[in-house]
């Protein structure tokens, strides 16, 4: 795993995106989860005008991951939730991912500060996210297709 190189982001409520930042976040996400992952699904669900936006961003200013965090009450009841998580496929294997996931983390954290954190995380990368201190929870199950399970951070 080398060094991803120098990162930035960005954390922004939904009215505070360009359109710009709006229309690459949109475009990277379907190209993860739609295009590469072969899973036809409606992407703009309803929760990205509640959620902050963590944009991360390389020095050429182009965006190369993201995340979606949500506020309790949105997805769970009592807990927020980090979600949308993506990655460009260039930047795989530098280290961006954990990074990404440390920051959403403090992010929620800040945003959030009384609730847990839960996610609806892909099953092949469960021992990922217990590495940020995530415990899976209940049994696994198929969303759209592909094998998830729920997993709290306290």
């Amino acid at each position: 795993m080398g060094n991803s190189p120098a990162i930035s982001f960005e954390c922004l409520p939904f009215y505070e995106l360009t359109l710009d930042q709006l229309y690459e976040l949109m475009a990277l996400r379907q190209a993860i989860f739609v295009v590469e992952q072969d899973c036809p699904y409606l992407d703009a669900d309803g929760k990205d005008q509640p959620a902050h936006h963590l944009l991360a961003y390389n020095q050429q200013r182009e965006m190369v991951a993201y995340t979606r965090l949500l506020a309790p009450g949105i997805s769970y009841d009592q807990y927020a939730s980090i979600g949308r998580v993506i990655t460009r496929a260039s930047e795989r294997r530098t280290g961006l991912g954990r990074r990404l996931m440390q920051e959403s983390i403090a992010q929620c954290r800040k945003l959030y500060p009384d609730a847990g954190i839960k996610i609806s995380a892909q099953c092949y990368l469960i021992e990922f996210y217990e590495s940020f201190g995530f415990r899976s929870v209940g049994e696994s199950y198929l969303e759209d297709g592909i094998p998830h399970i729920s997993m709290i951070l306290a």
